[in-house]
């Protein structure tokens, strides 16, 4: 029997998702073929999507996976969902605005858990990005849970990030407060057929104005009815110029190279908490420390005393 990656070598998607599950739990089986796949990761363009809640994330990238794939894409879709309380998996209920690309057999759709990772991306879900590029999508949409505050991850893990924003959910300087106005390559202004959309987009605009131009580009507002299908080919317009402007300026490579660096990071960061709360037992030595009403503050000092002590071992 062929082994799970000659089979995802071999374009069999039941292999994919079954080494996106491995990914989640950094199972041995996805850790060994990660260095394999690596050569095939870079092909794929990846986009970001994000926005408070109720912004229409996930109407809109049912709509842009339908247009992608009229044009003849392989599309995946990584929706982020806030994780379970008691699972620690993903709730599901983006899937279930995604009709169009759920019925749609050749866009492969999976959700994906938090896991209390408070940038709104887990590992995991860099790491089933990767995958995806492997396996061989021209387009990889992520579209995260939209907590406001967090969503910075997504600018390292995606090539063009697109802020979505409604009428009535909050006007500029509330989307300032919240971050997203530094993240965004595109303004989306969803459910542009209500009222307000006008206020709303000239808020956007005069933010802008204050923000200036990052590496020359001016984020687009593009307006859009994603319930109706209207303005997805424009909205595809402009992530197509923001596309091709980083690839003449060379910022696209760069982009992608920061964030190889960051996933390292994020992989040491881990494996080196990891490795002091289980492997040196600091873990239970830092709970009876906290049991004996030690300050947090001392226990952390006489901790990192202690493991500078170890590695001076080694």
């Amino acid at each position: 029997m062929a082994s799970l990656l000659e089979r995802f070598l071999q374009g069999d998607r039941a292999a994919l998702a079954r080494l996106i599950t491995r990914a989640e739990y950094r199972e041995p089986e996805f850790l060994a073929a990660v260095d394999q796949l690596f050569a095939r990761v870079g092909r794929a363009y990846r986009l970001g999507i994000t926005g408070p809640p109720g912004a229409g994330k996930s109407t809109l990238v049912d709509g842009l996976a339908a247009g992608y794939r009229r044009r003849g894409d392989q599309v995946a879709i990584l929706a982020v969902d806030p994780s379970s309380p008691y699972t620690g998996g993903a709730l599901l209920g983006d899937r279930i605005r995604m009709r169009s690309a759920e019925e749609d057999t050749s866009v492969f759709v999976r959700s994906m858990a938090t896991r209390g990772s408070l940038g709104g991306l887990a590992r995991a879900t860099i790491d089933a990005a990767d995958l995806l590029d492997a396996f061989g999508f021209g387009r990889v949409l992520l579209e995260t849970v939209g907590v406001g505050q967090a969503e910075h991850d997504i600018v390292s893990a995606s090539d063009t990030v697109l802020v979505v924003l409604y009428p009535g959910g909050g006007d500029g300087v509330q989307a300032m407060k919240a971050g997203l106005m530094e993240i965004a390559d595109v303004f989306v202004a969803n459910k542009a057929d209500q009222p307000g959309v006008d206020r709303l987009v000239d808020d956007i605009q005069q933010m802008l104005e204050l923000r200036g131009a990052r590496h020359g580009w001016v984020p687009p507002v593009v307006q859009v009815v994603a319930s109706e299908r209207r303005g997805i080919d424009e909205l595809g317009a402009a992530i197509d110029r923001h596309r091709q402007f980083q690839e003449e300026k060379g910022l696209l490579a760069e982009r992608r190279h920061g964030r190889r660096v960051e996933q390292v990071r994020r992989d040491l960061e881990e494996e080196l908490r990891g490795l002091i709360l289980e492997e040196l037992g600091f873990g239970i030595w830092i709970d009876g420390e906290i049991r004996r009403q030690v300050a947090p503050a001392t226990v952390a000092r006489e901790a990192l005393r202690r493991l500078k002590g170890q590695i001076g071992r080694f």
